[in-house]
């Protein structure tokens, strides 16, 4: 038995994607069997691609970071990438197609090394005009590099692809850094993240790298401080808007699943995956508020987090934090827990239904993390807990069913021309 995706575009140009079993599907008669095998191997070359291009870029940039450090010297990194560049352009050019991936390799490389060692030269010994002197470097990299991109005006679009990327991410961290040297905060702060987030979403567009789209999620996120925090050996996921960042992302979930109905398929897969991201990002905010609940806006126009060291101390912050959940809507644990165990049986009956298997996966996966999460903060000593949900599952697995076999019927009926109304 072999499982592939298979893609069929509708009427406005999206993919459909779907899992097939091409074995039953021969059975069926509703392929040959050389048909399968052609559909196999091609979904084989797909997987294979995928896992040499994540193995070829993940080379790439430890080979370039580890060059830099251990050079330590702006002339030598710049000598060398020089040389790993004009190397790997000769290689390109005229080396044939059996050693392109060197080529690519050794140009990016050297690439890697003249952008990523004037990074580091620039915050060494010209930290006044580093921000600056990176952000406009970045963008003139990005903007000579997308515009050869978008108008093929080179062979090699990897490489030419794989700089934009580098300019870009130059030129974000130069103008972070830029803000960071002025003390910039507060709205301004919002503002870069949302331009960082567009910024993204753009090149991902361009070279059409639906990774680099998928990690605009992260600035996107920012804008109301939502993000994660590393501390030994553990990783944190905090929310401190937890409801503001779920209607945030469920606006760009709306805006994304519509832009993909109607944009082209390239242009869809991109707004699907966004999506997901944002579908994920929101679920991990509401597995935030069922824990802690939320107190709505306290950290925006509220008296924020305890700024003791700064201008308040502990109880005058006290004092106005009770203040102000007098006047704002809280959120309690246990009202998220039951408006998002609701949630997520809507999403996964209307994703199954449609066909959108990633949203049904994310929207599984946290319907366990719920289920887990909530055993052990909530219900642990509550059996009667489990018998409600365990009896409520059976009619909503039902109602499911049901609803399936109206969907198939008035479908069938539809193409036959039958009016089942």
């Amino acid at each position: 038995m072999f499982d592939v995706e298979l893609c069929r575009s509708d009427e406005v140009g999206t993919i459909m994607q779907a899992i097939a079993d091409t074995d039953k599907l021969v059975a069926d008669g509703i392929i040959t069997a050389s048909q399968a095998a052609e559909i196999e191997a091609r979904a084989r070359d797909s997987m294979v691609q995928l896992a040499i291009n994540a193995l070829l870029c993940s080379g790439i940039v430890a080979a370039t970071a580890g060059l830099i450090l251990f050079l330590a010297s702006a002339l030598a990194v710049a000598v060398s990438g020089g040389i790993a560049l004009g190397l790997g352009l000769f290689i390109l050019f005229r080396g044939g197609e059996m050693f392109r991936m060197f080529g690519n390799a050794s140009t990016l490389i050297g690439a890697g090394m003249l952008i990523g060692g004037a990074s580091v030269e620039l915050l060494d010994k010209y930290e006044p005009v580093a921000g600056l002197g990176m952000a406009l470097l970045g963008a003139l990299i990005a903007v000579i590099t997308g515009a050869s991109y978008v108008f093929k005006a080179t062979s090699t679009r990897f490489v030419t692809g794989a700089i934009l990327l580098m300019g870009v991410a130059m030129h974000i961290f130069g103008v972070g850094f830029l803000l960071h040297q002025e003390q910039i905060s507060g709205p301004l702060m919002s503002l870069f993240y949302l331009y960082v987030t567009g910024a993204l979403i753009a090149a991902g567009w361009v070279t059409d790298v639906r990774l680099v789209t998928a990690l605009a999620i992260a600035p996107f996120a920012q804008v109301l401080d939502t993000g994660t925090y590393y501390f030994t050996a553990a990783y944190v996921f905090y929310s401190p808007e937890a409801t503001l960042s779920i209607l945030q992302m469920s606006a760009l979930i709306g805006l994304c699943l519509w832009l993909a109905l109607r944009l082209p398929e390239r242009s869809s897969r991109h707004a699907v995956v966004l999506a997901v991201m944002a579908f994920i990002v929101a679920n991990l905010c509401a597995l935030v508020g069922s824990i802690w609940g939320d107190v709505v806006g306290e950290t925006i126009w509220g008296p924020g987090s305890w700024r003791r060291s700064r201008d308040m101390s502990w109880e005058d912050w006290s004092a106005a934090q009770e203040a102000f959940r007098g006047t704002t809507l809280i959120v309690s644990e246990q009202v998220y827990a039951i408006i998002w165990a609701m949630a997520l049986a809507v999403i996964i009956a209307w994703s199954t239904h449609g066909n959108r298997r990633g949203l049904f996966n994310t929207a599984l996966t946290f319907a366990g993390i719920h289920g887990y999460t909530q055993v052990f903060e909530s219900f642990y000593s509550e059996p009667l807990a489990y018998v409600i949900g365990g009896l409520a599952a059976i009619p909503l697995a039902w109602g499911i069913w049901r609803l399936n076999l109206w969907i198939v019927t008035r479908a069938n009926g539809s193409a036959k021309g039958v009016d089942l109304h």
